[in-house]
This record gives structure tokens, sequence and C-alpha cells, in this order.
């Protein structure tokens, strides 16, 4: 089969199109044709040597693809209403640049009636991961407010949108006032210039001095300082990237006085039954917004897969709105 590799860690040119052997499916797993394959920034992580592949994972990047499955365990398909010839998207560990990808039956789910392979190759890793920090791990409920750091991005667009489905109001920082605008078009309610105004700031304006209820920071360094100050007692910071940096400083008397949460997590590492009840969730309250068109993939821009450096050089660029797709 044709993949993209990692030849060597480095710039987005290190990525080159290779041919691997076919794989195999194991127990509980799948292999999928692949159409389409999400490009994300553990991705460009990985390819710059900062982002370990799991053990047992394959070292071909790629998190999520979009495709028709070809064979499996047809046990676990059975108990999973898949067979042969489905249109599946899929979350996986690794393996998702290239023709052919083997995933956990528990991690797949259907391509939402509509739907391009394409555009269900931009659901699964961000909509997990918002679904994981903002719904599980954070508790978002209706009525309270969230800020999104990054509100642009494949995760930030994704977050605004199944947030003020399920009734929350969402402020946003993006990085330019066309950034903004496109989020407030998403559906956003507010959404902050981070680079003329302070985020801490106007969060605690535009909620009468309240603060918001939930923060979900792609940044953290420098930011959590700032976070901590504009959130509401009992408030939520969960952390899921760390653009910013390792360190944070932060006033601890406000955690304490504000009875304040502040969590993180990453997905890749865990384990399949984890990220298989993240899907199950996802089938079974996210998937019918997606089937009425209450949330939609928003996709900036496709490359085919052996222009893969390319898409990472538009990520790293910062300029896209959504999310970047290869195609196969």
């Amino acid at each position: 089969m044709k993949v993209v590799e990692i030849t060597a860690y480095g710039k987005p040119e290190v990525l080159r199109p290779g041919e691997r052997p076919a794989p195999v499916e194991g127990l509980g797993e799948v292999v999928i044709r692949v159409s389409a394959s999400g490009v994300n920034r553990p991705d460009v992580l990985q390819r710059m040597g900062h982002y370990p592949v799991p053990p047992g994972a394959s070292d071909i990047p790629g998190l999520e693809v979009a495709g028709v499955i070809v064979s499996g365990d047809a046990a676990a398909m059975a108990v999973a209403g898949l067979g042969v010839g489905d249109r599946v998207c899929a979350l996986v560990a690794g393996g998702g640049y290239a023709e052919l990808c083997v995933a956990p039956v528990g991690q797949c789910l259907p391509v939402p009636p509509g739907l391009s392979d394409i555009e269900a190759a931009s659901l699964p890793e961000t909509f997990f991961t918002v679904w994981s920090n903002v719904f599980e791990r954070a508790t978002l409920r209706p009525g309270e407010t969230l800020l999104i750091q990054g509100g642009s991005s494949g995760i930030g667009v994704t977050a605004i949108q199944i947030a003020k489905a399920m009734g929350a109001t969402v402020l946003v920082t993006a990085g330019s006032d066309e950034k903004c605008a496109a989020c407030v078009a998403l559906g956003a309610d507010h959404a902050i210039n981070y680079k003329t105004s302070d985020f801490a700031v106007e969060a605690k304006s535009l909620t009468g001095g309240r603060g918001v209820d939930v923060i979900l920071d792609m940044v953290a360094g420098g930011y959590v300082a700032r976070e901590v100050e504009c959130l509401a007692e009992d408030g939520r910071l969960v952390i899921i990237a760390i653009q910013g940096g390792v360190k944070s400083e932060l006033n601890a008397g406000l955690v304490l006085r504000k009875r304040l949460t502040v969590t993180g997590s990453t997905l890749r590492a865990r384990s399949v039954e984890f990220k298989s009840a993240i899907a199950a969730a996802l089938k079974d309250k996210v998937w019918p917004l997606l089937a009425s068109g209450a949330v939609k993939p928003v996709i900036h821009s496709t490359f085919a897969a052996a222009d893969a450096a390319s898409a990472h050089a538009l990520m790293e660029s910062n300029q896209h709105i959504g999310k970047i797709v290869l195609t196969w």
C-alpha cells in the first residue's frame, strides 16, 4: 500500500510517499480502505520528534481516517452493527496516512448521512477530544459559558458548534478579525482577538464580571494565570495542548477561593475501551446533530496525500480556519 512516512524528524519536507505491506486486522479490529485522512497538530509534533508513538501503534502518522471497511473481525463487527463495505470514519493511534488502515471496531463510527469521506475524515480526532474534555471531564452544562482558546482551529470549530447545540454560551479567542468573524458565523456568541485585547479582561466584561464556567485551553504556559483569573466560582480549566509551554504560574489563592478545577488530558495513549466509550457517546449524542445539519464539518483545505508536506506547512502557518484533510 502507499503511505506517507516520516523519513527523519524535522520540517514538513521530511514527509515523503512510501510503500509498506498491507496491514492485517487483529482481534476486535477492521481494515479500512482509506479515502481521506485528517491532519492534526499531533501529526506535526510527531514529525518534529516531540510526540512519541504509543507502544504497539504504527509509526505512520495520522490519527483519523474515513473510507470503507474491506475486512475485519466478523464477531466484533456483528456486535457493533458493522460489516464489510460499510462507510466509516475512525479514530486511530497511528497509521492514518495510508491507503489501508487498521482500526479498533469500537473506534469506528458510521459516516453521517449526506457527508463526504473528506468531511467524515475531519471528525474523529476533534470530536472525540471535544466530547471527552468539554462534556465529560469539564462537565459543561446547558446555560453555562465556555471559553475556547483558538476558536478557528479544528478543535475550536468543533467545540463552538457542539457547545452551542448543547445550550451553552460560547466565547472564543482567535488571532485575527477574519478568524473572529468566522467563529461568530459558526455560532460563537463573542470572539476576542487575542492580539489586540486581553482575553481575561474581555471574558470578565462579557460575563458581567462573573467569569466563565469552563475554559478549553490549547496554549497553557502564560495563559494559565489569566485563565484562573477569569474563571467563575466552581469553574473548570481543561488543558489539552501546551503550545505556549509546559510551565505556568498561577494565583493558587484564587483556585482555593473560587473552588476551581484545573485538569487536562491527552487522548492518543488512552485505551481502546476508553475511546470506544467516547465513540458510543458521540453516536448517541452528537451524530444526530451531524445528520440534521445542526453541526457541520468545517474543511479549510484538502491536499493529495503525496503533498502532505504542504498540508503540514499550512497547519504550522496557523492561517487555516477549520480542518485540513489529505485525499487518496
